[in-house]
């Protein structure tokens, strides 16, 4: 009895110790805090291998009557660089393929886990 009282009492304080979700302007002020601990060198890099990410997603997403709303995609990153959880902020055509395309995607790795970055993408007529 005494151990299955024990076991009980774990199963009910998991939750409790679990992280809290994070809503996408706490995700976002994550990633620019993330972010701006780069390096120099390592902000280059990030830069470039966001670019990378970004250009083959606006190509798969591409539709013939674009929409030039403003978004940000939010990722957190594992320690490889995968992206393991999303948030977006913008509801247009693109941005709900871009997210879905960012959701299994990869960056470099980053210099710890999780790591939060974010894409930002705002357009000039």
């Amino acid at each position: 009895m005494k151990r299955v009282l024990a076991y009980a009492l774990v199963v009910l304080a998991c939750p409790a110790l679990a992280a809290p979700g994070l809503d996408y302007a706490s995700a976002k002020a994550q990633a620019d805090k993330d972010e701006a601990s780069l390096s120099r060198e390592q902000g280059s890099a990030w830069l470039e291998s966001q670019s990378e990410l970004l250009g083959d997603g606006v190509a798969q997403c591409a539709t013939p009557n674009p929409d030039f709303s403003p978004l940000v995609v939010v990722m957190e990153l594992d320690a490889s660089g995968k992206v393991i959880r999303t948030w977006l902020h913008g509801n247009s055509p693109l941005a709900l393929c871009l997210r879905k395309y960012a959701a299994t995607g990869s960056l470099l790795a980053p210099p710890r886990a999780p790591f939060y970055t974010s894409i930002e993408l705002s357009f000039t007529p």
